[in-house]
Formats: structure tokens, C-alpha cells, sequence
């Protein structure tokens, strides 16, 4: 399974997630895990997904979150499950 790590961060407002889940759904990308907070009117969300069955590039993959994240005011993020890990390694 090839796990992607996606990052969201904007003002909150309705449709935010509809929006990035229909992207999902349209390019048979699954949602493994999905963590949001939402504070003083922003969201934070964070999603570890399954992109096996994602036909494009990880170029492509944030090409369409940036155009999904100027839709909904927010800007999104993709990163590969071993690189995320790398940057974060202590």
C-alpha cells in the first residue's frame, strides 16, 4: 500500500471537506485516517491516504490539492508516507 500523507490549513468554512473528498473519490484515492481541528474560526486537518490506485505522479497529486485548496481558501499539501517520516525523525 502506498501511503500519502495530506495537510490542510486555512480559514474554516462549509464544503472545505466535501471539496477534498470528492477530489479523492474522483481519482480513487482512499482516506485511511483523517484528523481535523478546527479553532478560533481555522482548520487544521491532516489525512494519511491510500494512493495505490492513483494513476498520476506526486506532482500531479499536488497540482490538483493546490487547485482543490484555491477553491476552498486553503492550501493543501502531499507528501509520500517515507519522506513525511523522514523529515520528522527526531
Amino acid at each position: 500500500m502506498s501511503k500519502t500523507i495530506v495537510t490542510l490549513v486555512g480559514k474554516d468554512h462549509v464544503g472545505i471537506i466535501a471539496t477534498v473528498c470528492n477530489f479523492f473519490a474522483e481519482n480513487n484515492i482512499n482516506i485511511l485516517d483523517l484528523k481535523q481541528t478546527t479553532s478560533q474560526g481555522f482548520i487544521n486537518m491532516m489525512m494519511i491516504v491510500d494512493t495505490d490506485a492513483y494513476t498520476g505522479s506526486t506532482a500531479d497529486l499536488n497540482k490538483g490539492l493546490e487547485t482543490v485548496g484555491e477553491k476552498v481558501e486553503c492550501i493543501i499539501k502531499a507528501q509520500h508516507e517515507e519522506i513525511f517520516d523522514m523529515m520528522h525523525r527526531i
